[in-house]
């Protein structure tokens, strides 16, 4: 069955670095965009960061351009959101989304905490 399983997430001091990872299977991931998103607490979700099914092109929210990364490894079927120079703002869910518009497809993985705090 279709899995999004996000991994990497924990409490960092802010200026610190973290690496979200986010492993698929049951699809073809390599055919699919995929994208990070963020909730805080009594916040609606936020797009992150997206890139493209093959990795060509990315896009990010102002709020985290300059330090956050967005990749991917087609071949382990993997996406990465590398953040830097964390902030107390970027507390928040992060969950990785995958979509193919030419069939209406979209799917969610449960969301990994990343806590930024002294």
């Amino acid at each position: 069955q279709v899995q999004l399983v996000e991994s990497g997430g924990g409490l960092v001091q802010p200026g610190g670095s973290l690496r979200l990872s986010c492993a698929a299977s049951g699809f073809p991931f390599s055919a699919y965009a995929m994208s990070w998103y963020r909730q805080a607490p009594g916040k609606e979700r936020e797009l992150v960061a997206g890139v493209t099914s093959d990795g060509g092109t990315t896009d990010y929210a102002d709020s985290v351009k300059g330090r956050f990364t967005i990749s991917r490894d087609n071949a382990k079927s993997t996406v990465y959101l590398q953040m830097n120079s964390l902030k107390p703002e970027d507390t928040a869910v992060y969950s990785c989304n995958a979509e193919r518009k030419r069939i209406r497809t979209n799917y969610w993985g449960k969301g990994t905490l990343v806590t930024v705090s002294s």
